[in-house]
């Protein structure tokens, strides 16, 4: 009896293994995220690209500007930079092609010619040296406008601009003439051409209009931008007794950095960001502000309404130039002063060449009655009485 209840069991138990090998299999639990996304999340891809491409809307205006030196010079090359710079905040379809450190004639056709070959249809040449490569080629493209600063060529295609600095050399001289305990004010300058004679000469009338004492002592560098030359001239003027330093270079920073650290006041020039450098001995400055100019030049262009040979010098007045805020050392009475000579030159009861103006040799340039022409200012070849130097 055992036995066979014995055999009954093992058989259960075989069966029971039968039934268990001949059922499902066990899901294995995945050990890693699936290799793909679900299909239901699964973003068609178009199986042939779209037939058109959107493109930008071509310029109204393509500008070609070149630069003598560093945009970021804190003087002149930078103030004719933010003044272009100025044309495309105004005027948004334009484009600008920008060239900086130009530094020779030959340079200055090469570079204008790519912008040409680029589609410029306005170059703006602000070199000194850009002038004549610039109206050389406004021969060769009748169909470009061509803008120099501070030149005096014009053509049917070729026009200048640029600031009328005189008066601010004048008010700048009424700033010196009261700052000065001395009576010596230095003047580092370029060379002794007409228009830097002429805003010496201004200099130096501001200044005896409040001081007959005061004398301007000139020192010519040669050069637009050479700050060994003029770190040496600003010590030199210093050593004189110079007590106030100014400047008519393309930067002012070494002049104004050299007469800071020696605690002598500066007067600035270019561009009003020359007063960070002398953040003690600053008194004031003139600076550029064309950006207006430019733009209304670049409409003029851009709606083909650009006249034959505009010649164009505008100043303070004109929201051309500014005076820099003065620094913490100029008593209010001076800015006062300041302000107030402006005024007169506004109403014109004040005119800074109105004659009798003598020379340093006593001879008479602008007699009674008379003022001395814009025209005429850029060939002065002489100094008024009370600069020290000479103008050749």
């Amino acid at each position: 009896m055992k036995n066979k209840l014995f055999a009954f069991l093992s058989v259960l138990v075989c069966m029971l293994f039968l039934l268990t090998a001949c059922g499902p299999a066990a899901t294995a639990v995945p050990t890693e995220a699936p290799t793909t996304a679900p299909t239901e999340l699964v973003t068609a891809v178009p199986t042939e690209a779209p037939t058109e491409v959107p493109t930008e809307a071509a310029p109204c205006l393509i500008i070609g500007a070149t630069y003598g030196g560093s945009i970021n010079d804190a003087g002149y090359n930078q103030a004719m930079h933010e003044a272009v710079m100025d044309i495309k905040k105004n005027i948004s379809c334009v484009q600008i092609i920008e060239a900086e450190n130009v530094y020779d004639e030959a340079g200055a056709t090469s570079t204008m010619e790519n912008m040409i070959a680029q589609g410029a249809k306005m170059i703006i040449a602000t070199g000194n040296n850009h002038q004549y490569p610039a109206l050389a080629l406004s021969e060769t493209h009748p169909d470009v406008i061509f803008e120099h600063a501070g030149g005096w060529e014009v053509r049917a295609n070729f026009g200048n601009f640029f600031g009328a600095p005189p008066n601010g050399w004048y008010l700048m001289g009424v700033a010196a003439g009261k700052m000065t305990t001395s009576n010596k004010v230095g003047f580092v300058a370029n060379a002794p051409f007409g228009w830097a004679l002429t805003f010496i000469n201004a200099f130096e009338l501001g200044m005896q209009s409040v001081n007959p004492d005061a004398q301007t002592f000139v020192t010519f560098t040669q050069a637009w931008g050479d700050s060994a030359k003029e770190a040496e001239a600003t010590n030199a003027l210093i050593n004189q007794g110079c007590d106030v330093i100014t400047m008519f270079v393309d930067s002012p920073v070494t002049v104004i950095g050299t007469a800071e650290s020696r605690g002598v006041y500066s007067i600035g020039f270019q561009n009003i960001a020359a007063k960070e450098f002398a953040p003690e001995y600053w008194i004031s400055g003139t600076y550029y502000t064309l950006g207006g100019t430019l733009t209304w030049l670049a409409g003029e262009v851009k709606d083909g309404k650009w006249g034959d040979a505009p010649f164009v010098r505008c100043g303070i007045s004109d929201g051309c130039m500014g005076i820099a805020p003065f620094g913490p050392k100029v008593p209010q009475a001076v800015q006062d002063l300041v302000a107030q000579k402006l005024a007169e030159i506004e109403a014109g009861t004040l005119v800074v060449f109105a004659g009798p103006i003598v020379d340093q040799d006593g001879t008479v340039r602008v007699a009674e009655g008379s003022t001395l022409a814009d025209a005429d200012m850029a060939n002065v070849d002489w100094f008024v009485k009370g600069v020290v130097g000479s103008p050749k």
